[in-house]
């Protein structure tokens, strides 16, 4: 049976990720989301009469005053359940809680509020509520200065600004993608109950060990161009990912040193402190190929001969960021994780593109996801 599953927030860093990734889900049906909603009784009612579970993860984390913060994340859980009882729709919620639950400030207590108002609503009509008290989370296209200390610092260093500690305590963490496997596991518990979970967190680290892995990552790839150490399914592959989607777009294309004499010519294609899969194509003129994406694979493309457009989307932006390259000047464009990329043949002779991939094809794990760019 097909679950519809709406998220409020759906815009937000953690909303966009999670309907990203439940979006790969074949016995999901997404249910659209806008904040708006929140200032429209009538279309919040038929949000929620169209959901068997809403995943609700709206809020603000972060203003100068912290009665604004309390009395907005609680004034749209109160929306929310009027929302409900107007309608008498019960769908399974799953609350969006946090370790600040208790600590003394009004972003926390809001939450601590938040979830018991969600629990006497379900007691009362005999609902199903879900709360995941959730850790400090990172991840790509976070927002700096608002989302994590890791969304500012990868922005900080990207942009050539230093970044400062201001407290080097040992953060307990998640990776977006890994809090995005605990939501999808609670959306499909099929249980009628109210209950409240820790969601652990997956990593622990200070400040300053989370900055000087960043500094690594800036020298290694934005200075050499080279691919650190960063291990397959791990922590220092997660913050990589979560670094390169801070980079500037105008970064790429990245020539090659080509070094020629009497023989011909010779070029570096790739340097990495980790193993993975190199792989070449040809392609005819006029021929394109890809349209595919990744949520955790580094991967290259590298074109030494003939003439290429190299496009770029990410899953939930129109923006189409195109690159030129041309074997006479041989060059590179590495793919971002999220992003639909493809490449055409647009010369009038055979391209030749060198790809890398930091793990090799497993048909059982591809990460490989087809959408055209």
């Amino acid at each position: 049976m097909e679950l519809k599953v709406g998220i409020t927030g759906q815009s937000g860093f953690m909303g966009r990720h999670l309907y990203n990734y439940l979006s790969l889900k074949e016995e999901l049906n997404l249910v659209n989301f806008d904040r708006s909603f929140f200032e429209n009784t009538e279309r919040l009612e038929e949000f929620v009469k169209s959901c068997d579970v809403i995943v609700h993860i709206a809020a603000i984390n972060r203003h100068e005053s912290q009665e604004f913060i309390y009395e907005t994340n609680v004034g749209l859980v109160n929306k929310l359940i009027s929302a409900c009882e107007k309608t008498d729709s019960k769908p399974k919620i799953v609350f969006s809680s946090s370790t600040q639950e208790e600590r003394d400030n009004l972003y926390g207590k809001s939450k601590r509020d938040g979830r018991n108002l969600l629990e006497k609503w379900a007691e009362k009509n005999e609902a199903s509520i879900a709360s995941l008290v959730i850790p400090n989370v990172f991840g790509p296209f976070g927002k700096p200065f608002y989302n994590s200390f890791i969304a500012t610092f990868c922005y900080q260093i990207t942009n050539g600004e230093e970044p400062k500690i201001i407290n080097d305590s040992t953060v307990n963490i998640i990776y977006i993608n890994e809090l995005c496997e605990s939501f999808y596991e609670e959306i499909k518990r099929n249980t009628r109950s109210i209950s409240s979970k820790l969601v652990e967190h997956t990593s622990s680290n200070k400040v300053s060990e989370i900055l000087s892995l960043l500094y690594q990552y800036k020298e290694a790839y934005m200075d050499k161009g080279e691919v650190p150490n960063v291990p397959m399914k791990s922590f220092e592959l997660n913050l990589f990912n979560t670094f390169t989607s801070f980079i500037p777009k105008s970064y790429f294309p990245r020539s090659f040193i080509k070094h020629t004499d009497n023989r011909g010519a010779f070029v570096e294609i790739m340097r990495a402190g980790v193993s993975g899969q190199s792989s070449y194509s040809t392609t005819v003129p006029g021929i394109t190929r890809g349209n595919h994406y990744h949520t955790r694979k580094v991967e290259r493309f590298a074109v030494i001969k003939g003439k290429a457009s190299i496009k770029l989307r990410k899953v939930d932006s129109d923006e189409v960021i195109e690159y030129f390259l041309d074997g006479d000047k041989p060059s590179y464009v590495d793919m971002p994780i999220w992003y639909t990329h493809n490449i055409t043949n647009i010369g009038e002779e055979e391209l030749v593109t060198l790809f890398w991939i930091n793990e090799p094809y497993n048909p059982d794990d591809a990460d490989t996801y087809f959408v055209e760019v």
